[in-house]
Order: C-alpha cells, then sequence, then structure tokens
C-alpha cells in the first residue's frame, strides 16, 4: 500500500449502506463496491528489470502482420434491424443466461438473415493472456455500420480532431501502470506534475485524451489511439501479455504495490492494435474496464468489458471480454461520448441519448430487470431528446438540453444528483429517470461531471458549483464555511450537500474546464489555464506535493514542471490524474 494514513471511518450512529461503504475506500484506487474483492481478482504483477527508454519508444512502431479472414456483423452487437438480437459467435455465455436472455427480450425472436461474407485483410490475431474460460474471437473489421438518415435538426456536430500537441503531465499513484512512465518501481509514485517522456510534444504529439478509473486512452495529431494503465479485462485494446523477455507475471498476487517493476507493455504508451488505418478518431472516452472512441464520421468503437455488483457482467449478451475494437450500432451519427464507472452514455448529433452498460443504480436512466440485464449491454435511447451535452459520474449521469435546464439520475444516496427530493440521504437512494436540477435553473451551466458520490458543475461565466459527499473534502468548500443545507450523521457530522452550491474561489478565480476522479476534483483557470485540485490526496492524485493529504478547497498546483505552462485538458482516475498543455 502507498505510505499515508487510512480513509476516515464513518462514526457511531451513522447510516451506512453497505454499497457505499467508507471502509472500503482504500489509500489506493480500490475496487469499488461493484467489483469483486481483491483477493478473487488475481491482479497480475510484472517482476521485470526494467528496459532502456530508447526499446520502449520502439514498441510504439511494432506492427503485426496481416492476415485473411472473413466478415461478419460486428462482434459482441446485434444487427441493425430494428430489433435487439444478437449475433452468431464463437465465444458464448452459458445457456442458462443465454436462455434468460433469449426470453426476457421479447424483440430477439425473429431469426437472424444469413450474410454474404467478403474477404478482407485483418491483423494478427491477440490473446492478452487472460485467464477467463469464455474467450471471444479476434474482431475483424466490418463495412462501416448503415447510419439512418437524420431526422430534424442537427443540435451537436460531429467533434473535429484537435490540433494543439499537449506535453502530458501525470501525478498520482501508478500501482496499476496508469501514470504510462515505464515500468521501473519508482515511477509508481509522483507526488506532484512530471512531464511523461514518452509523449514529447514534436513527437507523438498527444491532442486529446481521456482518463479511466486507471487507464488512459489518447489521441495523436493524425487521430491515432493510444493507450496505457491497467490491461487486465481488455480495456487498452492491445496485447500486453508478454512484455520483455523473461517477463514474470505473479496471476495469484492479490496487490501491486509491491517493490517490483511494472509490465512495459502496460506502463509504456503505445498504439492500439487491430484498427483500420483510414480511420481518423476525434474523441475518446474511458470507464473502469472498458474504452471508446469516436471517428470523424461519427461513428463509435468500444473494447473491454462491464462489471456489475457481482463481479464481471460482460461486453455483450454473448461477449465477457473484447479484448479488440469493434464498432457499436449506434443508428445516427454520435457528436460525444462519457463513461461512467461501468456505464457508457453517446449522444447523436441530433440530440438523443443512447445509454448501456451496467444499471443497477439506475445509471441508464431506466429500469433494468435483474433477469434481463443483460440486454443493458446492448446501446439503447431512452424518453430525453434535444439534449446539447452529457455528463457522467460514477454511479449517476447528467443531460443539458437546448433550453439549458440540467437533469439527472442515477444513483443519489449522498445527494451527489443534486435532487433532494429524491431519497438523498437514505441508502441505496437512487433517482430513477432524467429530473431536472433546479437548484442549478438559470445558472447557465455548460458542463457537469461527478465523481463516486460527488457532482461538480460549469456555468458560461466560469463559476464552479459542487454537491454530493463531503467527509474527504469532495466538494471543495471549508468545514467551517459549509452552508445550512448540509445533511448531518447521527452523530451531527457533516456528511453531504444535496444542492449545488457555488464555490468560493482565491482571488475569485474562474475555470473553463472540470473534472472528477473518485473522490478528487481538477479544474483549469480560464485566465493561465494553471490547474486547481481539491479532494481526497492520500494517493497523491490532487498533486500538491509529500503530505498525502486532502485538500479542502481549490487549491493551486504548483511546481516546476508545470510552471508557466497554459492547461488546456484534465482528466482524474481512482488513484491519479492527467494534465494536457502548452508552455
Amino acid at each position: 500500500m502507498p505510505p499515508g494514513r487510512k480513509r476516515k471511518q464513518p462514526s457511531d450512529g451513522e447510516a451506512e449502506s453497505a454499497l457505499v461503504a467508507p471502509a472500503k475506500r482504500q489509500t489506493r484506487y480500490r475496487e469499488s463496491v461493484v467489483s469483486e474483492p481483491p483477493e478473487k481478482r488475481g491482479r497480475k504483477r510484472a517482476s521485470v528489470a526494467s528496459s532502456t527508454a530508447d526499446s520502449l519508444k520502439d514498441s510504439l512502431a511494432s506492427t503485426t502482420e496481416s492476415i485473411v479472414t472473413t466478415v461478419t456483423e460486428p462482434d459482441g452487437f446485434p444487427k441493425d434491424d430494428g430489433k435487439l438480437k444478437p449475433v452468431e459467435e464463437t465465444a458464448t455465455r452459458s445457456e442458462k443466461d443465454h436462455a434468460v436472455d433469449t426470453q426476457i427480450d421479447e424483440t430477439s425472436t425473429a431469426d437472424k438473415d444469413e450474410k454474404e461474407t467478403d474477404v478482407v485483410t485483418k491483423q494478427e490475431p491477440v490473446t492478452n493472456g487472460f485467464k477467463e474460460t469464455k474467450e471471444h474471437p479476434n474482431s475483424v473489421f466490418p463495412p462501416p455500420y448503415k447510419l439512418r438518415k437524420t431526422t430534424g435538426k442537427t443540435i451537436i456536430p460531429i467533434p473535429a480532431l484537435k490540433t494543439e500537441p499537449l506535453n502530458i503531465y501525470v501525478f498520482g499513484t501508478g500501482s496499476m501502470s496508469e501514470l504510462g512512465l515505464g515500468p521501473d518501481a519508482k515511477n509508481k509514485e509522483v507526488k506532484r506534475p512530471r512531464l511523461n517522456p514518452f509523449m514529447p510534444i514534436d513527437g507523438i504529439s498527444i491532442v486529446d485524451f481521456a482518463v479511466g478509473g486507471a487507464h488512459v486512452l489518447a489521441i495523436d495529431k493524425n487521430g491515432q489511439l493510444l493507450s496505457w494503465g491497467c490491461n487486465d479485462h481488455g480495456a487498452l485494446g492491445r496485447n500486453t501479455s508478454g512484455g520483455e523477455e523473461g517477463l514474470l507475471r505473479d496471476m495469484d498476487a492479490d496487490d501491486d504495490d509491491d517493490d517490483g517493476d511494472l509490465n512495459p507493455l502496460e506502463s509504456t504508451p503505445a498504439f492500439v492494435e487491430n484498427l483500420p488505418d483510414d480511420l481518423v478518431f476525434v474523441q475518446v472516452a474511458a470507464s473502469d474496464n472498458l474504452s471508446l472512441a469516436l471517428t470523424s464520421e461519427g461513428r463509435l468503437w468500444t473494447w473491454g468489458t462491464f462489471r456489475c455488483n457481482e463481479g464481471v457482467l460482460g461486453f455483450s449478451d454473448k461477449v465477457e471480454f473484447q479484448v479488440t475494437p469493434v464498432q457499436v450500432p449506434i443508428p445516427y451519427s454520435v457528436g460525444q461520448i462519457v463513461a461512467g464507472k461501468d456505464h457508457v452514455l453517446a449522444l447523436t448529433t441530433n440530440g438523443k441519448v443512447f445509454a448501456w452498460g451496467n444499471g443497477q443504480q439506475f445509471q441508464l436512466g431506466r429500469r433494468v430487470v435483474e433477469r434481463a440485464r443483460m440486454q443493458s449491454l446492448h446501446p439503447r435511447e431512452f424518453g430525453i431528446k434535444n439534449i446539447k451535452f452529457i455528463g457522467s459520474g460514477e454511479f449517476h449521469a447528467f443531460a443539458i438540453d437546448t433550453s439549458n435546464r440540467v437533469m439527472a439520475w442515477g444513483l443519489n444516496q449522498y445527494g451527489q444528483c443534486g435532487i433532494p427530493s429524491e431519497g438523498a440521504g437514505e441508502d441505496g437512494a437512487v433517482v430513477t429517470s432524467p429530473t431536472y436540477i433546479d437548484a442549478l435553473k438559470d445558472k447557465d451551466i455548460i458542463s457537469i461531471t461527478g465523481g463516486e458520490h460527488h457532482s461538480i458543475a460549469l456555468s458560461s461565466t466560469g463559476d464552479i458549483y459542487s454537491f454530493g459527499r463531503l467527509d474527504s473534502c469532495e466538494i471543495g468548500v471549508k468545514k467551517d464555511e459549509l452552508p445550512d443545507t448540509i445533511v448531518k450523521d447521527a452523530a451531527g457530522h457533516p456528511r453531504f450537500l444535496p444542492i449545488p452550491t457555488k464555490i468560493d474561489v482565491e482571488d475569485d478565480t474562474k475555470f473553463k474546464l472540470v473534472t472528477c476522479g473518485s473522490h478528487h476534483s481538477i479544474a483549469l483557470a480560464r485566465d493561465d489555464g494553471s490547474a486547481w485540485s481539491w479532494g481526497f490526496g492520500e494517493t497523491y492524485q490532487v498533486g500538491q506535493g509529500p503530505a498525502a493529504e486532502d485538500v479542502e478547497i481549490p487549491t493551486k498546483i504548483e511546481n516546476t514542471a508545470t510552471r508557466g505552462v497554459n492547461m488546456l485538458l484534465a482528466g482524474a482516475g481512482g488513484q491519479f490524474s492527467v494534465l494536457g498543455g502548452i508552455q
């Protein structure tokens, strides 16, 4: 375990749900409430001698031989004929699960039409070294998914590829390779922002990135994808099973916080494999174990898996781990993608929202019947329209419509949806469907995001509004200045803030971007691009130095590496953070 104190335990009398018990919050990035305990994960540990930086960089240019295969439908998803039905494939779930899924899905009765196959070029198969018993066949390059003709006006455009190359700075704890600094054990803890040497601004030239729970997905200046971090469930989209010659991986290890080196193929940024060469990616998103990438044509590719309260849920109703990228069958052009811990939202250019993944806390905006939950792994539109922005917390989600009204849904146990009337403070409280946040009306909110139990909204004037859990300083308000709207526990201790409240910041600083990790947040200032952080800091994810303490209010991150850098992008994970800026 990294050094530092244990996270605070609830005092006597606190009503604490088994779903979110603080005792499970470890100082390292923890497998959260919907994950298996570490002793069951079989987390792999790399133990190798470190290689030179040059040899690691060479791996970025490596390619695999092409072989010949045949086209099928996109793996793991149904054909777009208006009916949700599984496709034929080799890797299947248990007959019992499949029987339940088929029985529940009323739209899955039609037989699948036979399809002609064409010969295409495909990259060499990869195995990813997983121990699961249901391996998924390697993906192929299907023809472009047929898009329906868009009806109505375009509400948001397909984003353009960003052109400003960024210096990439990382900090926090990298016990699962999430810092991307190479395999040396000394790189597991970075207490202040450090420039990543594997992505020089005049070389790889990263222009955009997204941060998941323990991995990062990035886009270079040519619209190609790179990844680094934990690849236990295929989130990196490339083969990391081998590492250097002599690499020994302890498949039975409980923890990675030893002194051993990291897997060089996980800890070093490298290009995602098995993608057509002509694709240009313009936006990315990352959950705990899944990655998504949006092309310049508005098409979505994804890989990895979803988890639920009981463990691995799967990638689709038939595929448990999707280790190579496949297309997502959304019938409209997509303009924005976001990811929670184990769910995904996609906003189409005509303002429709599709959601899929784990829906046990109503984060999909609809009720998911337990016996039919495998059908929640198929993208499905739900009943909100004219949406121009989407955001997500780990178990809750947000949308902003064209009238600038903000709505939320999902887990609301600590008021993280900003809707106190919907059971906030009760064990397992949820907002079952999209509901307007009255406190943000007329605040002209332009973006909103969340962590596990807190949320942050940004207004057009650069003001920040926070709400949700506060016992690790998540909301950025001094404890002696908490508003009267806070909710206390039975012992009289402040517990959470259910009403979105404006944060007072030093010198009335205004911000241009906000992002949330599990229990910390980062904001970028408008005037100089400086990065500010607050929240849970015991694994150095706030970047404020060696103290490894929680940061109560938004505090500027200042060190030699970032002095004078205009930060344009920020991302926050479970126990680490990433910044992207220019001199």
